[in-house]
C-alpha cells in the first residue's frame, strides 16, 4: 500500500487518507522547534503501518527544516525509540 502523506501547513498538521479515513499527526510550530503532540489512526485501520508512514515523513520533514522535535504525543516517542536514526533530531 502506497500512502500519500501531505503536509497542511494551515492546520499544523502531517495526514494522509486511507479507506475514506484520516490518519494524522498534530503539531505545533515553536521557533526552531516542533512539538509532535497527537497522532491518530481509525480504529479499522490500525495496525497497518500508517502512523509508522506520516510519522516518518514528519520526521523527514524536521530534518530537512532543521528542526528539533520535541516528542510530546506517546507514539512518536515510541517510534522513535524503534527508529533511532532519528534520536538525533530530539531535543
Amino acid at each position: 500500500m502506497e500512502l500519500v502523506v501531505k503536509h497542511d501547513k494551515d492546520n499544523e498538521r502531517f495526514i494522509t487518507e486511507v479507506d475514506g479515513s484520516e490518519a494524522f499527526l498534530d503539531y505545533q510550530r515553536e521557533g526552531d522547534k516542533i512539538n509532535f503532540y497527537h497522532t491518530y489512526t481509525p480504529p479499522r485501520l490500525r495496525g497497518r503501518g500508517i502512523a509508522k508512514t506520516v510519522v516518518e515523513f514528519a520526521f523527514k520533514y524536521a530534518r530537512e527544516n532543521n528542526l528539533k522535535v520535541i516528542p510530546s504525543c506517546s507514539y512518536v516517542q515510541s517510534f522513535v525509540e524503534r527508529n533511532k536514526e532519528y534520536k538525533d533530531l530530539l531535543v
